[in-house]
């Protein structure tokens, strides 16, 4: 249980990153023009990509090899592009990379950790490179962290020990730390159980008011629940960008389903578009793209954001 002088702090924390030291609401935009990236063995990771993100929550939607961890890192100026432009508030960050540094948290899906070191020293180390000077101020931040983030009561164990839930619990804790102007997650809830998952989505929903928030995932509801605009990447390009409901709208009348025997998948996957399969007791139940009644049988049914997600990675892959 969180005691009342710990619920004060995570407050305070989270009031800190909405508002600043000023409580000055700064409108902070990321702008990537035509990027691409190509790996040394000739795998095109990202095709002439161009975004505009303002505050707020952004989603990044894609299978895995969608190109979205590419993307993440190279936005984090980790690895260069191979073509385009990426800026931060007006400033080139692929020429002045410290300058989006000193302002970002990113918990990347894999990072490691120095061994024998505990959690709290480690976040507080952490706090000191990313310029956190006044010791009380680096203090409060951590421990409202460790609560927000469930790890208090394991604050002196070496992170190296933790288990994959835990590790990623640490790596969402260091991500936050020192006010960040641009928080970027990727694949963020992977290994959280539902309640974690809330706690840490509620949190950057909060969070993402004031600052930019990139949550890069393939998890739908991620994105469903949280994020005002979103991009869908398939294959190294942006297949789709806007706002989630506006996105939606425009598949009105176009979305049927049907239950069917399994075995005959494949028939139904020959004549119509089918866009997704799911169990529905103990039969299959498939999405179809059409613009009218396929044939009978089927019924007409309101878009949801799986819809919308599926049915734009269909259109990509048809067109491929």
């Amino acid at each position: 249980m969180v005691n009342r002088e710990s619920e004060i702090a995570i407050n305070n924390y989270v009031h800190e990153l909405k508002f600043g030291a000023n409580k000055i609401i700064k409108m902070n935009k990321l702008i990537i023009e035509n990027l691409s990236k190509t790996y040394p063995n000739g795998v095109k990771a990202l095709d002439n990509i161009s975004l505009t993100i303002s505050n707020g929550m952004f989603g990044l939607l894609g299978p895995n090899g969608a190109g979205k961890s590419t993307l993440m890192r190279t936005i984090a100026s980790l690895q260069e592009p191979s073509n385009g432009t990426i800026s931060f508030n007006e400033k080139d960050i692929i020429k002045q990379p410290q300058e989006i540094r000193k302002q970002l948290g990113y918990l990347p899906q894999e990072f490691g950790v120095y061994p024998k070191i505990s959690t709290q020293d480690l976040l507080n180390h952490i706090a000191v490179l990313k310029g956190m000077a006044n010791k009380s101020e680096r203090k409060n931040q951590v421990d409202a962290l460790l609560q927000q983030t469930n790890l208090y009561q394991h604050r002196k164990k070496a992170v190296h020990t933790f288990s994959g839930g835990m590790r990623q619990r640490f790596g969402i804790a260091q991500a936050l730390l020192g006010n960040p102007q641009l928080i970027i997650v990727d694949e963020p809830t992977a290994g959280l159980d539902p309640e974690e998952r809330n706690r840490f989505l509620n949190l950057l929903s909060e969070i993402g008011e004031n600052v930019i928030v990139i949550l890069s995932t393939h998890i739908v509801e991620d994105v469903r629940d949280l994020c005002s605009n979103m991009a869908i990447l398939g294959d190294g390009k942006i297949i789709a960008n806007g706002n989630p409901i506006e996105l939606k709208a425009k598949l009105e009348g176009k979305i049927w389903r049907k239950i069917i025997n399994k075995t005959e998948l494949e028939n139904y996957k020959n004549r119509f578009e089918v866009i997704s399969t799911r169990l529905h007791s103990g039969k299959t139940q498939i999405q179809v793209l059409a613009n009218s009644n396929p044939e009978n049988g089927f019924e007409s049914m309101t878009p949801d954001f799986e819809s919308l997600y599926f049915s734009t990675l269909f259109q990509n892959q048809t067109r491929n």
